[in-house]
């Protein structure tokens, strides 16, 4: 599922389903690559679930303006999507 609202600021929600129980990790990643803050790494039951970023990386600063994207990784899946941070 797409996070909502987006475009967004100062923060936005993750909304994910989880079909089987195992370890998940939600990742924010800016336009380039880098890995700018870890939301989950942990096990997660089957089930819906909702995260909020709030628009700031591992060290608790504020990023810039941009294109994000969070990756969801429940398991051996990978799903990416984009998202437009407009402060």
């Amino acid at each position: 599922e797409q996070n909502f609202p987006n475009p967004f600021n100062p923060e936005t929600n993750i909304q994910f389903s989880i079909a089987q129980k195992g370890i998940t990790r939600l990742k924010i990643f800016d336009a380039i690559g880098r890995e700018v803050q870890t939301l989950i790494d942990e096990e997660l039951g089957e089930g819906v679930y909702l995260k909020v970023w709030n628009g700031k990386n591992g060290s608790d600063q504020t990023v810039a303006s941009g294109v994000y994207f969070y990756r969801l990784l429940p398991g051996s899946f990978t799903q990416t999507k984009k998202m437009i941070l407009m402060r």
